[in-house]
């Protein structure tokens, strides 16, 4: 895709312009997008090599400054100064900036400044997975990336047990094991779907039992940006629940104890009681 025409001595308002740019594939860069980019003074961004690639495919260049998670407040208090004067686009690798990418402080501060700042729709992978997976989409929590150290992503995930909503995560190929067997611990008897590769010629989306998955991507190593949803606790009420199928489920990674809590949780069953049956589950 190639601009058809060309804008670039129409020069943009002063401010800040937060740009969307693909996921994956470069056909979904909408034509206001490419218009913002050709006609604004500086484009603000994670990776001036990624940007620069995109920006020679669409057939211009501009001026490139890095912006990412280690910019200090000395580059963004340069950057809120040129904005009083040039319309500066803020992009990032891929998708909508913010959204568990760099530029939250940013725009804060523009606000706070009274600098303009316009958001530009466009392509988001959080989204684009939601609405591939089939999971219920009427109420959604996006929840960036799980911590990485084991505690710390078992707390976050029983934080979110409750939460009436499909659960939006973002995870990494090497990750992705890991995080479904804390899945299967945290929120067992979920309908849980893997998005990968979204508008790529390799896009997945999988969708079973975190156990399931989790079987799968051991034998076949995952590659890609991966998007990870979580369906929405049951609807049925707590007498309706199996505990035994419950407590199954609980004690492929979980010790009797553990099983026990969690199924009481979610069944609001005596502890105790699940805690000899999981017992007599357990023996061989």
């Amino acid at each position: 895709m190639r601009v058809a025409h060309n804008l670039s001595d129409q020069r943009l308002s002063p401010g800040l312009y937060i740009v969307a740019t693909p996921i994956g594939n470069l056909g979904d860069m909408t034509v206001r997008a490419i218009e913002v980019l050709q006609r604004c003074d500086l484009v603000a961004c994670e990776d001036t090599r990624v940007t620069g690639k995109l920006l020679k495919h669409l057939g211009f260049s501009k001026r490139l400054w890095r912006y990412d998670d280690y910019s200090d407040e000395t580059a963004r208090a340069r950057l809120l100064a040129l904005m009083q004067d040039s319309a500066v686009a803020l992009v990032s690798d891929a998708g909508t900036p913010l959204v568990s990418d760099p530029g939250y402080r940013l725009v804060r501060d523009a606000r706070e400044a009274g600098i303009a700042v316009t958001s530009l729709p466009g392509a988001c992978a959080a989204i684009t997975a939601l609405t591939l997976s089939g999971l219920p989409n009427d109420r959604f929590l996006f929840a960036g990336f799980l911590p990485t150290k084991e505690k710390a992503r078992a707390d976050v995930l029983a934080g979110l047990a409750s939460v009436p909503a499909t659960l939006v995560f973002y995870e990494t190929g090497p990750r992705l094991v890991k995080t479904l067997v804390a899945l299967a611990a945290a929120l067992p008897g979920r309908e849980v779907s893997v998005a990968r590769e979204l508008t790529k010629l390799h896009e997945e989306c999988r969708t079973g039992s975190p156990e399931e998955l989790a079987a799968h991507y051991t034998a076949h190593p995952p590659r890609g940006e991966i998007v990870l949803l979580v369906g929405p606790p049951s609807s049925a009420p707590p007498g309706d629940l199996d505990p035994d199928t419950l407590l199954r489920e609980a004690l492929a990674t979980l010790k009797p104890s553990q099983a026990a809590a969690q199924v009481a949780k979610a069944t609001r069953l005596d502890r105790k009681v699940l805690y000899a049956r999981a017992l007599e589950l357990g023996r061989p």
